[in-house]
């Protein structure tokens, strides 16, 4: 059996893709590709977030962090769920303010320039703030009006590890020194910190910098009530554990010449070959997580703290009055949406590699340069016979003129050889993969954005931007279940190597 990377699916998509006749016919009524985003699945997310957080704390706010999707349908339901949210460019400003969100429940990070943080003053939103010439300028623009809510970003914990992201512990007194300067033009909230690291220790060590920073302002006069915890709850991608574990092992062997080659163009993801073994860190290894965000957020939030003597994240945060916030996105939009595209032509390179060609670029399912190691899950329009159904090992390309775009690096296995127009799904593709890199090269479009619902007639689908989370949109086409392809061809239960 050829090695495989199976993808988590939670229910409602599984039935989505599982529903004859459902992809293909709407491909045929939307285009492809198409992003399709799953609002049920998001709030089940939020759900589970949610329970951590009634059983651990008294007070606590999430907020959306609106980058990394730009859907508005999950906008929309996050508003309707009355969370807040956190963006971060004027765009995404607007996006907030237009789904609903009051000034109370927005929260902007990242870097901001001038005629942003203007805008921000106006608007009377919290500035989660990254440096001290923001901070300044903030009070000096603020002027005589409402004082603006403001957190203090806190940054570089570990010498080692350089950001480029927040205010350095060293410099939190000058911080203060402003805070306590502008009394009358600033409110200040809190203190935050954001780690990319999934790391318990590294999360912890920050809580306790950020503790001891809100000790030294309660010092100085100041009253900050607000823990940030920032986001990075990571995500589950794949559905064995094990046979990921068994892929890459049959990669590394692969790269030092044992077996069949697994990479396209000597690609190593970040492994180097020295004295008859393979070493470094791959660039896909947060695929290999296997920690729900929600179990991620309770063992953070139970860790004990050294310096409060034993006491838990939780413990400290009630014992001290303190709201927690946090700004998870992958967390919430983990499985909410999937990329449907289509196989163009299958062909053969000279060293005998099999290509599928889709209609899509590896931008427009990847993350930056990552490689996405799940994989895509084929549903041919007719079943394959019984000689047909033979795994074949594929890398996927699209449809740019460059070499670089190959959707997969790695080689892929699908129970069958794919033929031209059979749909091929990319799972959990909400979280930055649709987004992030997606560029309009070539003159190609961006790919549709649909937002999925179900209800006891089966599912309906909507454009993105005309999603309504009470559920009165009216559908451009309500689906039965019982849909059929634009050929004639009902489309079969969906088939892939990883299932």
């Amino acid at each position: 059996m050829p090695p495989t990377l199976p993808a988590k699916l939670p229910p409602l998509v599984a039935d989505f893709l599982d529903t004859p006749g459902l992809v293909t016919g709407t491909l045929a009524e939307f285009g492809s590709p198409a992003h399709l985003i799953f609002p049920k699945v998001y709030t089940d997310n939020l759900t589970e977030l949610r329970k951590v957080l009634d059983g651990r704390l008294s007070r606590h706010r999430i907020c959306y962090a609106h980058k990394v999707n730009q859907s508005h349908a999950l906008v929309r339901t996050a508003a309707h769920s009355g969370i807040a949210i956190d963006v971060a460019s004027r765009q995404e400003l607007t996006s907030a303010i237009d789904a609903g969100f009051d000034p109370a429940h927005i929260e902007v990070t990242g870097p901001k320039g001038e005629a942003f943080l203007r805008e921000l003053i106006d608007r009377e939103v919290t500035i989660n703030v990254d440096n001290l010439w923001e901070l300044g300028r903030i009070a000096e623009l603020a002027g005589k009006r409402t004082r603006i809510p403001v957190l203090l970003r806190v940054g570089g914990f570990d010498i080692g590890q350089v950001t480029r992201f927040g205010i350095p512990p060293a410099q939190l007194e000058q911080a203060f020194d402003l805070l306590s300067t502008y009394r009358g033009q600033l409110a200040f909230l809190g203190v935050a910190f954001h780690l990319d690291s999934g790391d318990l220790g590294e999360r912890v060590r920050a809580i306790d910098v950020c503790l001891r920073a809100i000790e030294q302002a309660h010092h100085r006069g100041l009253t900050p009530w607000v823990l940030d915890i920032g986001g990075g709850f990571r995500q589950v991608f794949t559905a064995d554990a094990a046979q990921f574990d068994a892929y890459v092992l049959a990669l590394r062997e692969s790269l030092l010449g044992r077996g069949a080659p697994m990479s396209w163009g000597n690609n190593t993801f970040g492994y180097y070959v020295t004295d008859g073994a393979v070493h470094g860190t791959p660039v896909f290894h947060k695929y290999a997580n296997t920690i729900p965000a929600a179990d991620m957020l309770d063992d953070l939030l139970t860790a004990p703290l050294e310096h409060q003597g034993g006491r838990t994240v939780a413990q400290v945060a009630r014992d001290n009055v303190l709201e927690v916030w946090l700004e998870p996105g992958k967390a919430l939009v983990d499985h909410a949406g999937i990329t449907v595209a289509t196989v163009e032509f299958v062909k053969e390179a000279a060293d005998g590699s099999v290509l599928v060609h889709v209609d899509l670029s590896r931008d427009t399912v990847t993350p930056a340069d990552q490689e996405v190691m799940v994989d895509p899950i084929l549903l041919p329009r007719r079943p394959a016979t019984r000689a047909e159904l033979d795994p074949v090992g594929v890398y996927l390309a699209g449809r740019l003129c460059l070499e670089r775009d190959l959707i997969t690096n790695h080689k892929v296995w699908l129970p069958s050889r794919p033929r031209p127009g059979d749909p091929i799904v990319f799972p959990n593709t909400a979280a930055y993969h649709m987004d992030l890199s997606a560029s309009t090269a070539s003159m190609h479009p961006l790919p549709a954005k649909l937002a999925v619902t179900r209800d006891p007639e089966g599912f309906r689908i909507v454009r993105d931007a005309d999603y309504e989370p009470d559920g009165h949109t009216e559908p451009v086409s309500p689906h039965r279940g019982m849909s059929h392809a634009a050929d004639g061809v009902t489309t079969p239960n969906r088939s892939a190597g990883a299932r």
